[in-house]
């Protein structure tokens, strides 16, 4: 039993249709087996050098010849190549009785899929090592015992949200997913697991086909998501044959193909003291996977007692043989080679890096087979002996309570039925299992029937953020109308579509004589190539059609295609990212225009991935009735607090009964979303604990939750010329408004902390360097909070600090005086300080915390649909989840003079007045600023409509 390195190879693809349109530059490059990424932000610093078992050079260099991708030259990796190099391997080792495994990780769309699984004439390895199984099996046959068998089974799987789902079943998912167990030969296995006999590779195409379809369907009704969702596509190779002594051995391998999540999900929340990370079980095998290999590394480097955790999720105990246990192990990582995926893509070349460490000991799994029959057989007679002791207590002579009796009862009752189970399988002659072969024959005719049917008859096919799980789900419009509709219906739609958003009765869709119609049915949200729809609509080819927030088809109709392709014209297939791209751009998110910068096309690749989530967000709120709304911000980098930089994607979440409302990072929104997901799954179950309690609700934040104000810039040029500064500075919230006003004071001092006078001045900065320096940083107040605060603070860093300064926290008043204070100085003036006083400013930052009520007092009987509709009813129609706010300007139309600088004039008017000692300031005085909002008048000509007085109080 020897010790093997994982073999680690690295694939990089060609740029797809998304970066080609946005002018991507290419950051991959390779020399035989070294890999090379070069950091876009600075192409001329040295580039990060990998090393690996195999370097796969799949970007460009190759012909396409009816469907395949050839090479032009010996760079180019194709199909052949790499199943030869790696594929070929796996056969050789299980044909000798290993286990192998072979796994994929890499960034959604990176390529995973097209190398394990490929599509059209450009077959993968999985494909391609299956037709080759059973080319060797038929040659073994004719030379082997007649007793020989050569048995192959398939299983497949899905982990998500740390729940294991049988793809090879019609039945109902589990609740809670199936059971993993630790068997004491095999390790851990999943219980009742489906598994089925294959005889060729047509059927197992047929299986994995139907596997991928269950697997669409549970991600389109939000049972599952993709992206964030592994597969595990299991083939074990049974040989029995004598062997020279005349003993009937038995190999078996077992071949695991695992297609991990993307690895861009694996980040977690990138904003501290989020109330609600991601849900741990989420993303907790991709970060224990993670940690394993990190151990496992650290093990075969020599370091000793390194304890590496694959029990703390689902696919690291599945996996544990094909990463440090008896297996021969190859990975896959899929690299993008576009620059705007750079991070993800270092990220994965440092994965596969430390994953090249790993030594595993591979066996060969042969034993005489009846040995094996005897020892099942004995330890079923063992557990049954168990049993009848009474279970844990009898067997170990301690004792246990009931409920530990029970459950150990249960625990051998599981192995005994999965013991019996594997003896039949032993014992039954490949031949004689007529029915499942009779039932995939059944299926393999059924899907070809389809196939054809396709050809001619106009249909949905779905799109996917996976391309794996594109084109898998077909709807056919056949002549007539048929309803569309969920589960509900009664009768039962003739086009089913479950999941959120979808009504009972959604559509009627009709196909006259070739030309097909789709008409929203009342309350249905449809949408058409971005565009939402509510009277009946023709469909053309390639259409884009929406049903609800995530049910995304391509309407394809063959007799319009063939005379569009008559007609000469180019016909571009749709893609997921161009279909969600234009969604983005109907909402007047994403714009059209050329030569966007590097930072605009992050941005838009941002936008995209959230609007979509948003839109279910919103529809789960609306269902699930929890009276909030979701909406996109563009945060700039200023009211961040930087200097420059990109605009932010953030998502606002506000509260439709009283106002109140809070910003969510990109990745807090994203984290809140899927347990937003789960939470509507348990509640479509009929899970009675669906609805969790408020501090673990995705949908809701407690008003204690700091909300930022505002922020106002505080210059420091004065200071620079030891000039004292008194202003009224405007305080801007994050969609560039004027909310407010902060009073603050720069007073520059001597060593004894009082003011300098004006003859102090210097006309050059520079005659600081040298000397010492005092200054005072006063933050007086604020003026205009607006009135839905119940607290207010303010923070800020200067020049070199890492941790914020706070002012006193002031409650109820909308013009808090925070009366805060503070001495800095500095020994020395140096040239950096100097430039820092002169060119930069602090930003001071204004929290507050809301109040309960918020803007509204009392609560409203309306539920989320009705509070959304009254919503929509003054404001213009948008596209999906386009609940949309942008950046806007701080000017209003009130004389150039936006709400909190009117209400500053009174103030000062107010304090001017106090200054001289006044008691009183005209009614006129006020009415004149106040009729500059309201419109009710102004100057001497206005009238007060309540007493007679001519003068205001001041207290």
């Amino acid at each position: 039993m020897a010790e093997e390195n994982v073999k680690v190879a690295v694939r990089v693809r060609p740029f797809n249709a998304r970066e080609k349109a946005r002018s991507a530059q290419l950051i991959i490059s390779m020399v035989g087996n070294q890999t090379i990424i070069k950091d876009p932000a600075n192409m001329s610093a040295e580039p990060k050098n990998f090393a690996f078992d195999y370097s796969y050079w799949s970007h460009d260099g190759y012909t396409e010849k009816d469907g395949y991708f050839a090479p032009n030259d010996n760079r180019y990796a194709d199909q052949k190549k790499v199943f030869n190099e790696l594929g070929k391997g796996v056969l050789d080792n299980a044909w000798k009785g290993y286990n192998c495994s072979l796994f994929a990780y890499g960034q959604t769309g990176s390529g995973k899929s097209y190398s394990i699984v490929g599509f059209g004439n450009n077959k993968g390895i999985v494909p391609l090592a299956c037709e080759e199984l059973f080319k060797s099996i038929e040659e073994k046959r004719k030379v082997a015992d007649k007793d020989a068998e050569f048995q192959v089974t398939l299983s497949m799987l899905e982990i998500y949200n740390e729940q294991i789902r049988d793809l090879l079943t019609s039945k109902t998912a589990v609740k809670g997913g199936l059971k993993v167990r630790q068997h004491a030969s095999k390790g851990f296995i999943v219980e009742a697991l489906t598994i089925v006999p294959m005889n060729s590779y047509a059927q197992i195409e047929s299986k994995i086909n139907e596997g991928t379809r269950n697997r669409t369907v549970a991600s389109t009704n939000m049972n599952a998501t993709s992206s964030r969702a592994h597969t595990i596509v299991a083939l074990t190779f049974v040989q029995k044959q004598k062997n020279e002594a005349g003993q009937n051995m038995t190999k078996t391998a077992v071949i695991n193909l695992v297609d991990l999540a993307g690895s861009e999900r694996a980040e977690t929340s990138g904003a501290t003291g989020d109330r609600l990370k991601e849900g741990s079980s989420i993303n907790l095998s991709l970060s224990t996977l993670g940690n394993c290999i990190n151990a496992l590394a650290n093990q075969s480097s020599g370091k000793k007692k390194i304890i590496v955790p694959y029990r703390d999720s689902v696919l690291t105990k599945l996996l544990q043989n094909a990463l440090g246990g008896n297996s021969k192990t190859i990975m896959i990582a899929a690299l993008s080679p576009a620059d705007i995926n750079y991070q993800e893509t270092l990220s994965t070349l440092r994965f596969a890096d430390r994953a090249k460490m790993i030594k595993t000991q591979a066996v060969v799994n042969e034993n005489p087979t009846d040995k094996l029959i005897r020892e099942l057989r004995e330890e079923n007679l063992r557990l049954m002996e168990l049993l009848k002791a009474g279970g844990a207590g009898a067997a170990t002579g301690a004792v246990a309570s009931s409920q530990e009796v029970e459950e150990m009862k249960r625990q051998y009752q599981e192995q005994m039925e999965a013991n019996q189970r594997e003896l039949e399988m032993m014992k039954k002659s490949w031949t004689e299992s007529k029915e499942s072969q009779a039932e995939s024959l059944a299926k393999l005719e059924a899907e070809k029937k389809r196939n054809e049917e396709r050809k001619v008859t106009p249909h949905f096919w779905n799109l996917s953020e996976d391309p794996a799980l594109t084109a898998v789900l077909i709807h056919f419009c056949r002549e007539g109308a048929a309803k569309i509709g969920n589960k509900q219906a009664s009768p039962a739609p003739e086009i089913l579509m479950n999941g959120l958003g979808i009504q009972k009765e959604h559509a009627t869709l009709t196909n006259k004589k070739g030309t097909v119609t789709l008409k929203p049915l009342t309350g249905a949200k449809i949408t058409i190539n971005g565009k939402p729809v509510t009277a009946e609509v023709e469909l053309h080819h390639n259409d884009r059609v929406l049903f609800g927030p995530s049910h995304l088809y391509v309407f394809h109709h063959p007799q319009d295609e063939a005379k569009q392709i008559k007609a000469g014209k180019v016909i571009e297939k749709p893609t997921y990212d161009s279909a969600q791209e234009e969604i983005a751009k109907e909402s007047g998110l994403v714009d059209n225009k050329a030569n966007k910068s590097k930072e605009e096309l992050l941005l838009n690749e941002d936008l995209i991935q959230v609007l979509p989530m948003v839109y279910e967000a919103n529809a789960m709120s609306e269902e699930l009735d929890k009276k909030v709304k979701f909406e996109i911000c563009l945060v700039s980098p200023k009211t961040r607090g930087l200097k420059e930089g990109m605009s932010e994607v953030m998502v606002q979440l506000r509260n439709l009964e009283n106002g109140n409302s809070w910003l969510l990072s990109r990745n807090n929104f994203i984290n809140r979303k899927y347990l937003m997901q789960e939470m509507f799954q348990n509640y479509t179950e009929g899970d009675p604990d669906w609805n969790v309690p408020k501090e673990k609700d995705p949908f809701w934040e407690p008003v204690s939750t700091p909300v930022l104000i505002g922020t106002s810039l505080v210059y420091l040029q004065p200071l620079a010329y030891l000039i004292d500064m008194d202003e009224s500075l405007a305080v801007i919230d994050w969609k560039g408004k004027e909310i407010g006003q902060l009073l603050v004071s720069l007073v520059p001092c001597d060593s004894k902390w009082e003011p300098l006078s004006d003859s102090s001045y210097v006309e050059d900065p520079k005659e600081l360097l040298g000397k010492p320096y005092y200054f005072k940083f006063k933050i007086k107040g604020a003026r205009g909070i607006p009135g839905n605060f119940e607290k207010s603070s303010c923070s800020y860093k200067f020049y070199l600090e890492d941790k914020p300064t706070l002012t006193q926290e002031v409650k109820g008043t909308m013009n808090p005086d925070y009366q805060h204070e503070r001495q800095i100085s500095f020994k020395t003036v140096t040239d950096q300080l100097i430039t820092y006083l002169t060119n930069e400013a602090i930003l001071v930052e204004v929290w507050g915390q809301q109040k309960e009520e918020g803007m509204r007092s009392g609560s409203t009987n309306s539920n989320t649909k009705e509070l959304m509709m009254k919503e929509k009813t003054n404001a213009t129609p948008t596209p999906p989840g386009a609940a949309v706010s942008k950046p806007t300007t701080s000017a209003q139309n009130n004389g150039g003079k936006s709400a909190a600088q009117l209400a500053s004039e009174i103030q000062d008017r107010i304090k001017k007045a106090k200054e001289k000692g006044i008691k009183t300031v005209p009614i006129e005085d006020i009415e004149s600023a106040l009729a500059q909002i309201t419109g009710a008048g102004s100057g001497a000509n206005s009238k007060s409509t309540k007493g007679t007085s001519r003068a205001c109080l001041l207290q």
